[in-house]
């Protein structure tokens, strides 16, 4: 994936999707009913691919390099208050917003289909910030009374298929399907860890003193919202400490973020029956039938560890608690949904607290998120009809191919790797599908039910929607057409147990790609995304798996000692740079991005000196006082020009497998001597190090 923000995940269960439906609007709420946000103040501009203006001529390129290519940028443009981080990519993602938000007003206002009346009627609904202070808690009265009855725990399950179905509310675990790595044509049925509040395991188990810092305004917002409630100050204070325990015992058997990178550690398929042994006081059985899966005989219980950690809360904890700790889920995901109390106190702790962000988002604007996440295929096909013609799609196709051909060279001249894994990794390109702008089938979503007057079921509707979605393909052949995101998403990403890489319309515009400009730019801004997803078919993760999407060792031990020590080089080159006093990037979370960026920048480059060969130009004609070479890494870096708070820095430095803009920059310049060579830097100078790391 080239970008992934804390909140932008790809997540199966119903527990895991109501998460992200409060994620989209996560402190993202109108400060009063006055300043609602509830339509733009102005069309946000459209980016440019290649911005002389951002340039600062006063830095050296050869020292700071994403100095050079930003310096200007980041000065003339800092991070609105709404925002946590502010550059290129979130100045497309606001235009491409905008754009939807338009289709979506016209489709709230005069619906011309009956799938823009659904998706009309869904941005109605969210936009209805009346509607939302007029009901209060209202929504989910009847859930919380549903867990204030529940007073046995031998019927734990049987708690948790209610909310499930009933209100679309999961607990402690996600469950979904997923491919078998064993056999990537099959899908089989998951078992994962859930369950906490905070962004990672790790704010709950550190014990530097912002780590406590964070956990005591986490338990003072628990409190807060539970007298939102109705609580007394002392139950708020009981129940909020209740959830602090639960959560903190889930966190403890969670497995970190960087032993999830290895395939291995997250591949444990077990019977149902071994899985009930393992957490005896959940009866699985039942808790199966009733997501209506009642006849699994196995599944992927992809951390063993947590689930025993579980077994140990539910058999142990009070009811009490365990009620304290699913009240506290149930308003902490529809929390975004209700009225303006519990949508300020989400913020003040999610978006001020966490992030730093300033001001809540505007309400048009996550509502348009929000719509685009709950039915973004329905609306995907309006917004691409106008936004995404065929003509770029083709011209898409011609990079796609040009960048293949460079990989398969890059490959065939590794000095490193013997012809035997080399044979192998040709197969692997060979094989790869590649998925440019939207789905080739669109999904049908005659089967979701939408109220302009429920804002809360419709969330509600849309996650069991796509849960039953999800839960469908289980034990069924692989859809190899099916998207993971949407048409107007600013992201792209590789899929290695499906083994195609997939280029959202949404990022097929300036500054990454426009086909009116010189080829230099292009394969500097979308060139080195595509590369980039390539690259991940052979990171430290994507190597793993073979031509077929299957976990399998198609490497020479010899091949894969070398490849270890290389990306070790790279684990120990960004573990050094800071994005926060103190703060630094972990070298091991990001080693696959930061692996693709690396292997990306090189294999675009050769793609674009071998297509300016192809059409007989010249590598040294300028154009603004600028070679092919340079323009090419300009581009680059323009890419990734950007201003964070330092509170969302650190945040990503512990969740996001993802560099920050600087160091993506910087980190890939300096891995790569035609950089160098392309400025006149010599070599010692910061941005080309006598000795430096490459992996592709």
């Amino acid at each position: 994936m080239i970008f992934k923000s804390p909140a932008s995940l790809i997540f199966k269960s119903v527990a895991s999707l109501l998460a992200l439906s409060g994620a989209l609007c996560l402190g993202q709420a109108p400060a009063s009913a006055a300043d609602a946000g509830l339509a733009p103040k102005a069309e946000p501009a459209k980016p440019i691919s290649f911005d002389l203006t951002a340039i600062d001529k006063t830095a050296d390129p050869c020292t700071d390099f994403y100095q050079y290519a930003c310096g200007n940028w980041k000065k003339d443009n800092p991070i609105p208050p709404d925002q946590t981080r502010w550059g290129r990519f979130n100045q497309l993602a606001e235009r491409n917003n905008y754009l939807l938000y338009q289709d979506l007003k016209a489709a709230a206002d005069a619906p011309t289909t009956p799938l823009q009346k659904k998706y009309g009627d869904f941005f109605a609904a969210c936009m209805d910030v009346d509607l939302a202070n007029r009901l209060g808690a209202k929504p989910i009265e009847p859930a919380l009374r549903t867990i204030a009855a529940w007073d046995d725990r031998r019927t734990l399950a049987t708690l948790l298929g209610t909310m499930e179905k009933d209100y679309a509310v999961g607990f402690f675990f996600n469950f979904g399907s997923e491919q078998d790595q064993k056999d990537s044509t099959k899908q089989i049925g998951a078992v994962d860890q859930g369950g906490l509040g905070l962004p990672d395991r790790d704010y709950y188990l550190n014990q530097d003193d912002r780590s406590k810092t964070i956990r005591a305004e986490y338990l003072a917002h628990v409190t807060k919202m539970f007298k939102l409630l109705g609580d007394t100050p002392e139950q708020a204070n009981t129940e909020a400490n209740n959830v602090m325990t639960v959560e903190t015992a889930l966190a403890k058997g969670s497995m970190s973020r960087v032993d999830r990178r290895n395939p291995a550690n997250v591949y444990h398929v077990m019977t149902i029956a071994q899985l009930q042994k393992m957490t005896p006081d959940f009866d699985w059985k039942v808790y199966l039938w009733a997501k209506r899966e009642g006849h699994l005989a196995t599944a992927n219980v992809v951390s063993p560890g947590f689930f025993k950690a579980m077994q140990q809360q539910i058999g142990s904890d009070s009811i009490d608690a365990l009620k304290s700790y699913m009240r506290w889920h149930t308003v902490h995901r529809f929390a975004t949904s209700l009225s303006q109390p519990f949508v300020e106190e989400n913020f003040n702790f999610y978006g001020a607290t966490l992030t730093g962000q300033k001001e809540i988002t505007p309400r048009w604007k996550r509502c348009t998120a929000a719509t685009d996440r709950a039915l973004g295929e329905a609306v995907g096909q309006d917004w691409v009809a106008k936004n995404f013609p065929p003509a770029a799609k083709d011209n898409m196709d011609k990079l796609v191919h040009a960048l293949e051909a460079a990989l398969g060279q890059d490959i065939q001249h590794l000095d490193w790797m013997s012809e035997a894994t080399k044979a192998e990794a040709q197969k692997k390109l060979a094989a790869f599908r590649n998925k440019i702008g939207y789905p080739d089938k669109w999904r049908d979503y005659s089967a979701l039910t939408v109220k302009r007057n429920d804002p809360v079921g419709n969330v509600q509707h849309a996650a069991a929607f796509l849960d039953r979605h999800d839960l469908d393909k289980i034990g069924k052949p692989v859809d190899e057409k099916e998207w993971d995101m949407t048409p107007p998403t600013v992201n792209a990403y590789y899929n290695p147990a499906m083994n195609d890489i997939n280029f959202p319309a949404g990022i097929l515009q300036p500054p990454f790609y426009d086909f009116k400009i010189d080829p230099a730019v292009n394969f500097g801004g979308i060139g080195v995304v595509i590369g980039h997803e390539m690259t991940h078919g052979f990171d430290d993760q994507g190597s793993q798996y073979d031509a077929q999407g299957n976990v399998r060792s198609w490497w020479t031990p010899e091949d894969r000692k070398k490849f270890d020590e290389r990306t070790e080089c790279e684990v120990k080159q960004y573990s050094n740079f800071e994005v926060a006093p103190g703060q630094k990037l972990d070298g091991r979370l990001t080693l696959g991005e930061n692996t693709a960026d690396n292997g990306g920048l090189r294999i675009a480059y050769a793609a674009l000196m071998s297509t300016l060969a192809e059409e007989n130009k010249s590598v040294t004609d300028k154009i603004d006082g600028y070679t092919p070479a340079q323009r090419y890494f300009i581009s680059w870096g323009q890419v990734w020009c950007e201003n964070t708070r330092e509170q969302a820095a650190r945040l990503r430095a512990k969740t996001d497998p993802h560099s920050s803009g600087q160091w993506r920059v910087n980190g890939t310049v300096e891995n790569f001597d035609e950089f160098g060579k392309a400025f006149g830097c010599k070599v010692g100078q910061p941005m080309m190090p006598a000795n430096s790391c490459r992996v592709w």
